[in-house]
Formats: C-alpha cells, sequence, structure tokens
C-alpha cells in the first residue's frame, strides 16, 4: 500500500443519509474518499393527520403545558399541514401558551425561523436519555400536558420515561419513513460492500439500519452483508442513538465522532479508518 497522501486516499464510501446526501458526499470527496450515494430512506408527510391537527387546536386552546419537538422537519411540516387554518402569528401565538422544548440544533433552528422562544435546549448528544435528563432539571413534568411531535416513528423510551414521571402524553406524529422510491442505488451499493469494493460505510439515522437490512434481506444477501460489515468494512455511526440501533441488530460500530454531527463523522472515519485494521479493504 503506497504511502497516503490524503485522509481517505480513494477509499470507497457508502452514504446511506437521502436529504443529506449531497453536503456528506462532498464532504467525503474533500477529504479524498469516493462518495457511493445510497439513500436508504425518506420522508414521507402523514397528510390531513387528525393527530397533527388535533394537536394545533389544541396548543390554540392551551391544552397542553409543554411540547417537545423532535427534528425540524417535523415543525416544517406541522407548519405546511396548516395551510390555510392558521397564520403564522397565530401559530407563534399558540406556541407562547406552552414550554417549547427543542431536541437538538435543527428543531432549535426551525423554531426560531417562525420566532418563537425555546425553554429547554436538549444538549448533545440529542438522544430520549439527554431530554428527560434536562426535563428533569429544568421544566419537571409531573401533572403537566405533555405533546411530543415525532421523528418518523414512536419513540418508546420518550414516551415512556415521560409517562412514568407523571406526564399526560400525547404523541403528534407528523411523517413517517419510507425506503427509497428507487432503490436500485441501495441496491447496487450493497452488492459492492459483499464484493469488497466498499471500505466504509456511514450511517446518519437509527432507521437507516432497519432499511438496510431490510433491501438486503430481500437480495438475499443479509448474511454475507453482515459478515463483510463485521470482518472488512469500516462501519461509522454518527452518535448513540444510531450505534444503539447498530448494536441492537448485532451489526459493529467501529468510529463514533465525538460530536453527533455529519461532518465530524466524516472527518473522524477518514482520520481512523486505517487504525481500524479491518482486513481487505480495497482503496481503489
Amino acid at each position: 500500500m503506497s504511502e497516503s497522501t490524503t485522509p481517505f486516499d480513494g477509499l470507497r464510501v457508502a452514504i446511506f443519509e437521502a436529504r443529506m446526501a449531497g453536503p456528506l458526499a462532498d464532504l467525503v470527496v474533500r477529504h479524498g474518499g469516493e462518495p457511493v450515494p445510497a439513500p436508504s430512506m425518506r420522508e414521507v408527510p402523514l397528510e390531513e393527520s387528525p393527530d397533527a391537527l388535533a394537536f394545533v387546536e389544541g396548543l390554540a386552546d392551551g391544552r397542553f403545558d409543554l411540547t417537545i419537538f423532535e427534528t425540524g422537519v417535523g415543525v416544517r411540516y406541522l407548519v405546511g399541514l396548516l395551510g390555510d387554518r392558521m397564520s403564522k402569528d397565530d401559530w407563534v401565538a399558540a406556541l407562547r401558551r406552552t414550554k417549547v422544548v427543542a431536541r437538538g440544533p435543527k428543531p432549535a433552528t426551525a423554531l426560531r425561523e417562525l420566532g418563537t422562544t425555546i425553554d429547554v435546549m436538549v444538549p448533545s448528544p440529542n438522544t430520549w436519555r439527554e431530554t428527560l435528563a434536562a426535563l428533569d432539571e429544568l421544566a419537571p413534568v409531573a401533572g403537566l400536558r405533555v405533546a411530543v411531535q415525532e421523528y418518523g416513528k414512536p419513540a418508546p423510551e420518550l414516551l415512556g420515561g415521560l409517562a412514568d414521571r407523571g406526564a399526560d402524553v400525547t404523541r403528534v406524529p407528523v411523517y413517517r419513513w419510507a425506503l427509497p422510491v428507487d432503490l436500485e442505488p441501495l441496491r447496487s451499493a450493497l452488492a459492492r460492500i459483499v464484493a469488497g469494493e466498499i471500505g466504509a460505510v456511514l450511517f446518519t439515522a437509527a432507521q437507516q439500519v432497519e432499511h438496510v437490512l431490510e433491501v438486503a434481506k430481500a437480495e438475499g444477501i443479509e448474511a454475507d452483508l453482515r459478515e463483510s460489515l463485521a470482518a472488512r468494512v469500516v462501519v461509522g455511526s454518527v452518535g448513540p442513538t444510531t450505534s444503539e440501533a447498530l448494536h441492537a441488530n448485532d451489526l459493529p460500530v467501529d468510529i463514533e465522532p465525538e460530536h453527533p454531527k455529519s461532518g465530524h463523522l466524516v472527518a473522524a472515519v477518514a482520520a481512523g479508518w486505517r487504525a481500524i485494521g479491518k482486513s481487505a479493504i480495497t482503496i481503489r
């Protein structure tokens, strides 16, 4: 192997992200890698969601004491769902009737775009554990009516933790996760992983793990994919929630950055992939 001139030195890196795949690919290129886009999920809005509409009506009537916003996408979907039902000023006024909790910078950015106040900011790495700890410290929920804007599927640990603390919890689903319409890039990438053509993979969301395994199973290569990820391919995870999903599915986590952000993930994998010592990684 020749001496490296760039961190990735031409290593092929599979990217399972969809919405931010372009910026991630650009980062891989800047670190000397060859990105292999393999989107594994898409967000499907729940059109005319009765739960979401009931939530907005409840906010306007002051029926929630505290609201947890899990994602920036969810905040924006809610605004879009309102359509002509409620003006931006009325929406902001409704949010002022509840304590607002942002699970990290993305929902915080979307909420600030609306001009609303954030009462509790969940610290990094923004998992359900940090959410509950922040509430215990800053806004105890015992006896409160709490709404949770969900991120694609229910969050049982968060919902259960809130209920255990005496909260009256209302789920607010606004979108769901689904497989991409075009599965060919993902199928191709998984086949290339099994064939030894890809040296690293980047998981940036827990749901990506489920979808990757679902497609691998449908293609009849799940066992081979698991073997490749365990023995030959460096597995990068963006943060604790994604790492938990990988471990729960008996998949390895070789590199997890100190800060759960995509840029930090690419940099960490670029800097550390050689030290992992996995065998038979194809560089070119």
